[in-house]
């Protein structure tokens, strides 16, 4: 994978979630012109956008009342180059994340719930070469971005999660996850 390019500017949006399931997220955009692109890869090292998964947007200016107000985080979770922080331990209940980028490139959270005895690492490999049953279930998370605060919604259930960054870095183009931006977690 490259790295993007300096001229992209990327916002946020929903992460990946399992076939079947939903994602939401909050994203404070200003007017102007935006693409949605779609950039899993998943299988076939393809970026979906590069089969025509992409639609422009544009974002004009409300016209009337207030501006809606941002949801109300109940976990916060920091991004830097290369780590995820969270502002207390997660706990299984509907959350509503807030999440922010003080990192100089872009950052995602991909949501995983590991299967039962399965590892962070298993489920990367399992991305390079999928052979049998997936070792995790996607949850959730935000799409690449900088600045922020955005917003997602999940529903954490007892188990063990990871949250992983995909994309590639600003310096060598390698997943931030080869720099060691993964994240274990274990909820009761």
């Amino acid at each position: 994978p490259a790295s993007p390019p300096a001229w992209a500017v990327f916002t946020g949006g929903p992460n990946a979630v399992d076939p079947g399931k939903t994602s939401s997220a909050t994203i404070d955009l200003l007017p102007g012109n935006y693409v949605m692109i779609c950039l899993v890869d998943f299988p076939g090292g393809v970026p979906h956008f590069a089969k025509g998964m992409l639609m422009p947007v544009t974002v004009t200016a409300a016209t009337a009342g207030p501006p809606a107000a941002a949801p109300t985080p109940d976990e916060t979770i920091t991004l830097t180059n290369y780590a995820f922080a969270l502002s207390a331990p997660l706990t299984a209940g509907p959350h509503v994340f807030e999440v922010k980028n003080t990192a100089d490139q872009p950052h995602e959270v991909a949501m995983i719930k590991l299967a039962p005895g399965k590892t962070a690492e298993q489920f990367l490999a399992f991305m390079a070469k999928p052979a049998g049953p997936p070792p995790a279930s996607a949850v959730g998370g935000i799409t690449p971005f900088t600045g922020g605060p955005t917003y997602f919604t999940a529903d954490i259930t007892p188990g063990n999660y990871a949250l992983i960054c995909f994309v590639p870095d600003a310096k060598d183009g390698k997943p931030h996850f080869m720099h060691g931006m993964t994240k274990t977690i274990t909820v009761m």
